[in-house]
């Protein structure tokens, strides 16, 4: 329910938005949008979950090391076992640019582990769920990765992280694998391309 309600949000400012600030760098954005989507996934898991507590995307400043320490800090809490890890737009570079490849990603960790996951494609109305041991869904269907056994077969995805480091990095993991394997993809949303492999 609380990705729906962001990807209505989403949906209604799909011709792009205006970027309110950039984080660690001109490529790290965030628009007015971001805050109101996390704003309204905190509220609804909140009053249905009171005790449990929530890290969004929103409330880290930029960099791994800040991302690191959130998230230690909200695990090392005392009292609060189940935690929500949101990123309220996953794709914002792509949701500036009016692009339909943004939406946001939700996880639900209990006592520091991982054990529910959703994305909802806002834009194809393809909601995507998955149960530690109980597989993956799309809209209630039963999903499954491909079936490709040769890495020459199969289409990899890859990221475009704003940090130089993490830019460096998959440059360098490009180079490798684009002559081994059919083609890359870089769409610009870790979100929807990890449920897509799932799918």
């Amino acid at each position: 329910v609380a990705s729906k309600k962001a990807g209505n949000i989403i949906v209604g400012n799909a011709g792009g938005a205006a970027v309110a600030e950039r984080k660690a760098n001109s490529r790290d954005l965030l628009t007015l949008i971001d805050p109101m989507c996390e704003a309204t996934i905190r509220d609804t898991v909140l009053a249905a979950f009171p005790s449990h507590d929530f890290l969004g995307e929103e409330d880290v400043a930029p960099g791994k090391e800040a991302s690191a320490a959130a998230l230690d800090s909200k695990l090392s809490a005392e009292g609060k076992d189940w935690l929500w890890i949101v990123d309220p737009i996953d794709g914002t570079s792509n949701f500036v640019h009016g692009m339909p490849l943004c939406m946001p990603s939700v996880a639900v960790a209990y006592k520091g582990e991982v054990i529910v996951g959703v994305i909802y494609d806002p834009h194809r109305e393809e909601l995507f769920t998955a149960i530690k041991g109980k597989g993956a869904q799309m809209n209630g269907e039963t999903i499954s990765v491909g079936t490709q056994e040769d890495i020459g077969d199969a289409i990899i995805a890859m990221g475009s992280p704003p940090g130089e480091e993490s830019m460096q990095m998959s440059l360098k993991g490009i180079e490798k694998l684009m002559p081994a394997c059919r083609t890359i993809r870089m769409l610009g949303s870790a979100a929807i391309m990890l449920a897509w492999v799932a799918n």
